[in-house]
């Protein structure tokens, strides 16, 4: 039998648990190729679902990262098209059998790999999300609502209490509050839906209802989740958030089930869990004031409000979740589905509510753990994972139970003092970071299916340490309960997954314990990462101090990393109470509404879209933005009417129709990569006398926002300190500069570093490198700051509609799909409402502007007078090494500079052999011209897939012949002749295609709240310079280490395993 698939059947733990790289690493490559073919009809025949997820899981591991290395290096496959067709389309097994069609033609390749294991990984999770929806709808009590479909067979009906006026004719309202939930013992993430299931009896969790008040307010803890429902005198449902300042009135069911038309979607989505608008009825074409009708009473409706106060979302203390769970409850309450209107929940009424809130959370295309709900319960208890019985929907499915059972301890177990102790003891913040902890959710569960030796030793270490917390409580022993929160932070939640913390995590632990000494006990990370909601421990008599001291710290560590890390709110200190009773509700006599208690009513028509926040001279610091930055007014007004007639816009963005493209051939390119005879004894020779005789400086391309690392958060993404090499957390800036440290202690030389920078970064950078001493770096560093930046336009519906209908896309799951039809039909009526092709100047100047493209970063160095310090400084120096900040392997290689010299080309661009997720074009041959080109110009009928290498942007530019590019020579950068540079670097331009690209900003609305819009915006790319003959470009392959590019925190975990000790052998740290 094969070996993975014994592994897999096994009912012997330590076969089962055997580490899925112990036994790739014994394989050869038929070996593992038969292994995989064996998985890959295993997968399609069984019916259970842990098997089938885990042989998915199996095989995208194996394709990703065990069986590249076996495969021949000269080998360059070509990723078949309709199989990324119908990735697109989400039909994934379909899309696997194209790729394996394609092996069975072209055989292994790396290329062919990376597709499979993408194939393969979205299959797993696609079948996981599948079964947790269906378990939800199975859970007794769910399932009615899936079945309803006219409001005629509404079982609901609103309770007589509410419809009851009081004798000055004012209805009462029912007041729902509840309390968040802190985890004191993490337990691996053991809660996530599918570990629980599988694993139940290595789920378990510790976790305390608390109340909360800001300590510098001096407020007394209170439930910080607080909802109300009243009946009102009209035929709709009014939803209003009091955090949020928004509301909306909704008069018809496909309003309800359209969570992305405004902020209110956690309201929508407790509506429909709680069975007030029954799932089943969703495109019945029935109407909402039937419904109502049917359940309040003719002409009357419902009005749901809810707050949160002083946590945000994202804060890992389950804000969201309790707020769903709290909001379902009260609805449940309201119509008849709850023993009473007031007071606290049965159990069966808690575990419900669960349920709801977990089907809440997938109908709103998230999904967190099921401890999340723990502020439903009251106290301290111990959430556990139960096994599937045979009265089970999960019976056969999966080892487990969906919902966990709940024991709450009794002051029998855990005393009065304990608790005290716990509270006087324990300072619980909110570090102001909030991330998506999505992806990192998907590594564990990939991690725990792999089984990693480490890793399942850490799982069984975490469940050890629960033990221990338990009965450090039990006995209000504090200094060993912060002895085993501190060891489970270090040792089993890192080892598990270790992006679970951060450098501002780690600097606040430093700075505590070097204040504190002994005094500080422990650290706590709550939820699934570390940087929002935390826990330190404090020898108590010491805690008031702490408060006050913690509050500070975190200022002062937010201030240094704000521009580093994803910061949502300024840092909060909490004083906290464990709150005895759980949710809990009652009846009050007000007619006053909760939204108007607090001063905050909007008109429901605009509550969601009011204008940006502008500060005082918005306009005129726009004006000085631009005028500071090199924009060209009367170049801007040539575009916009481009724009506006067409001329420019996605679709001429492609080239013609009538182009010839094809792939280029294996001997037009120069193969760099390691054991190539290329890179011979004599490149290194000619290229380590360039370097020791200072002709080389390197420019690292850093002027971008990390947009795609943060989601947006506007961090700047070269001093984001992305991984722990070398002992700590490492930013792209401290990388890139400890390479070049490294070349040059070799050689006996310091080598300029030049990094560039935007408007939007070039402040920040600067501060930043002031207050880390520059990370010593000993040779000549700059910033080169841009001077070219255009003003953003509103996007034509044209061209919207191009992006949307026209450019191929990931479909989304059904839920999450129709949440984003539904944003961009509001899309399209706000660019016709602002004028299509219109300047973008409604939100914080910053993002009104943007850089015109990575081809003016070189040209920047001479407006801004960069080059010409350089040559001042090095007169002799001939090549600037050009780079992204995310290409981590690029360096000063020798043996590839001199290989570069003895070619005798102006510029050198390294590619790598694509694989699936390398996307923006390649090297092509083109009407008989080998050339990049960016995917930008892809024509609609030829993929990029096509083609075998893929542009790592890596390049080598002899300075002299670029200048010649321009027209200009040395003499005319030593003279800074800003007139003359810059009319050449114009008329270059105007040899080349200008793009149209859509981008996606953050505008802020008068009531703080986000949204997210479409801007056009025009580029000129670097790439383009190898269309032109006068560039005289040639084409280095190197080495995935060296070229591959890392966007997104997603990919960490791969790129850890294939590079990160390869990076740490270029470096030297300062």
């Amino acid at each position: 039998m094969s070996k993975l698939l014994t592994i897999i059947s096994s009912e012997e733990p330590e076969v089962r648990n055997t580490a899925l790289a112990e036994v790739c690493a014994e394989l050869t490559l038929s070996e593992l190729m038969e292994e995989c073919a064996v998985l890959d009809r295993f997968r399609r025949e069984t019916g259970n679902l842990y098997s089938k997820v885990r042989a998915l899981c199996f095989l995208s591991a194996i394709y990703r990262l065990h069986l590249p290395p076996l495969l021949p290096a000269d080998r360059t496959g070509h990723i078949p098209v309709a199989g990324t067709d119908l990735l697109l389309q989400r039909r994934f097994s379909e899309a696997i059998d194209a790729f394996q069609l394609a092996v069975g033609e072209q055989g292994a390749s790396e290329a062919l790999s990376s597709a499979l294991a993408h194939g393969y990984h979205e299959l797993a999770f696609d079948a996981l999300g599948a079964q947790v929806r269906k378990a939800v709808g199975e859970v007794k009590g769910n399932q009615w609502m899936f079945r309803m479909g006219h409001p005629a067979d509404h079982p609901l009906m609103v309770s007589e209490e509410l419809l009851k006026r009081n004798a000055d004719g004012v209805r009462p309202i029912l007041c729902e509050r509840t309390p968040v939930r802190m985890d004191l013992s993490h337990a691996g993430w053991s809660d996530i839906f599918f570990l629980g299931m599988d694993y139940p009896e290595g789920a378990q969790v510790l976790n305390v209802s608390v109340d909360l008040g800001v300590h510098d307010r001096k407020e007394q803890p209170a439930p910080p989740i607080e909802v109300r429902v009243r009946v009102i005198d009209e035929p709709a449902i009014i939803l209003r958030s009091v955090d949020l300042r928004a509301s909306a009135r909704v008069e018809s069911l496909g309003e309800v089930f359209d969570f992305a038309k405004d902020e209110l979607g956690l309201l929508k989505a407790a509506l429909i869990a709680s069975g007030v608008v029954p799932p089943g009825i969703e495109g019945s074409g029935q109407r909402l004031e039937s419904l109502l009708e049917r359940m309040v009473g003719f002409g009357l409706g419902i009005e749901l409000v809810s707050s949160v106060r002083g946590i945000s979302k994202g804060s890992r203390l389950a804000v969201s979740t309790n707020l769903l769970a709290a909001l379902i409850a009260v609805l449940m309450r309201s119509t008849g589905q709850t023993r009473s209107l007031g007071g606290t929940l049965s159990e069966s009424e808690k575990r419900l509510v669960l349920a709801r809130a977990v089907l809440a959370e997938w109908l709103g295309g998230s999904g967190g753990g099921w401890q999340d709900c723990g502020g439903i319960w009251p106290g301290i208890k111990l959430i556990s994972g139960v096994s599937a019985g045979a009265t089970d929907p999960e019976f056969h499915v999966s080892r487990g139970r969906l919902l966990p059972a709940h024991h709450v301890f009794g002051e029998d177990e855990i005393p009065r003092s304990a608790r005290n102790a716990l509270q006087d003891s324990v300072v619980l913040v909110h570090g102001g970071m909030t991330q998506n902890v999505g992806p990192m959710l998907e590594m564990v569960t990939e991690r725990y299916l792999l089984r990693s030796k480490r890793e399942w030793e850490g799982r069984l270490e975490a469940l050890e340490l629960l033990d221990e917390v338990v009965s450090c409580l039990k006995k209000g022993d504090m200094r060993a309960l912060g002895r085993a929160t501190t060891r489970n932070f270090r040792g089993p939640i890192q080892t598990i997954l270790p992006w679970a913390t951060n450098l501002y995590t780690e600097t606040l632990i430093e700075r505590v314990e070097k204040k504190f000494g002994e005094d500080f006990w422990g650290f706590c990370m709550l939820g699934g990462m570390s940087g929002g909601g935390m826990g330190f421990i404090f020898d108590p008599a010491r805690k008031s101090e702490a408060q006050s001291a913690l509050g500070q710290i975190m200022k002062d560590a937010k201030d240094h990393l704000q521009t580093a890390l994803p910061f949502a709110m300024d840092p909060v200190v909490y004083d906290f109470q464990i709150n005895d009773t759980g949710t809990i509700a009652e009846l009050l006599a007000s007619d006053m509404s909760l939204s108007e208690e607090q001063g905050c009513a909007l008109n429901p028509a605009t509550g969601n879209a009011g204008s940006a926040i502008n500060p005082a001279g918005r306009s005129q610091t726009l004006n000085m933005l631009l005028q500071e930055h090199g924009f060209d007014q009367e170049t801007h007004g040539r575009l916009r009417d481009n724009v506006l007639s067409g001329h420019v816009s996605l679709q001429s963005n492609r080239l013609p129709s009538t182009a010839q493209i094809g792939d280029v051939r294996f001997d037009e390119v120069t193969d760099c990569r390691a054991g190539s005879e290329n890179l011979s004894r004599e490149s290194s020779e000619i290229g380590e006398a360039a370097i020791a005789g200072g002709e080389i400086a390197v420019v690292t391309l850093a002027a971008g926002a990390a947009s795609r690392w943060t989601g947006g958060a506007g961090t700047c993404k070269a001093l984001n300190p992305f991984a722990s090499l070398g002992g700590r957390h490492r930013s792209f800036l401290e990388v890139h500069l400890a390479k070049s440290r490294r070349t040059g202690l070799s050689l006996g030389v310091e080598i300029p570093h030049v990094f560039t920078t935007s408007y939007l970064t070039h402040g920040p950078t600067s501060r930043f490198l002031d207050e880390v001493a520059r990370y010593n770096y000993e040779g000549p560093l700059f910033l080169s700051p841009g001077r070219t930046v255009g003003l953003r336009m509103i996007p034509t519906v044209r061209d919207l509609k191009f992006a949307w209908e026209e450019l191929p896309e990931q479909q989304l799951d059904p839920q999450q799909q129709k949440l984003r039809d539904s944003v961009r039909s509001g899309m399209i009526d706000w660019a016709q409402a602002q004028g299509e092709a219109q300047d973008y100047t409604d939100n914080l100047p910053v993002q009104c502007l943007h850089p015109m493209g990575h081809f003016y970063e070189v040209p920047n160095l001479l407006l801004n007078g960069t080059l010409r310090t350089l040559l001042q400084l090095r007169p002799q120096l001939k090549t600037l090494l050009v780079h992204n900040v995310d290409t981590l392997g690029a360096f000063v290689d020798p043996a590839i500079l001199g290989t570069h010299l003895a070619s005798g080309q102006g510029i050198n661009i390294e590619v790598i052999s694509r694989q699936l997720a390398d996307r923006g074009g390649g090297l092509a041959r083109v009407d008989g011209t080998v050339r990049l080109v960016e995917g930008l110009a892809m024509p609609a009928s030829y993929s990029e897939y096509g083609l075998s290498y893929f542009n790592s942007m890596t390049s080598w530019v002899d300075i002299d012949q670029y200048l010649s590019l321009l027209g200009i020579d040395r003499d005319s950068v030593m003279a800074n002749d800003q007139e003359q540079m810059q009319e050449a670097i114009r008329t270059l331009v105007n040899r080349m295609p200008t793009y149209l690209t859509l981008k996606e900003v953050k505008r802020q609305a008068e009531n703080g709240s986000l949204g997210v819009f479409p801007v056009a915006q025009v580029e000129h790319l670097w790439g383009d310079l190898t269309a032109l003959p006068a560039s005289n470009c040639g084409y280095f392959l190197v080495d995935r280490q060296r070229g591959r590019q890392l966007k997104s925190p997603a990919e960490l975990d791969e790129w850890v395993a294939r590079c990160a000790t390869h990076l740490e052998g270029l470096c030297v740290w300062g």
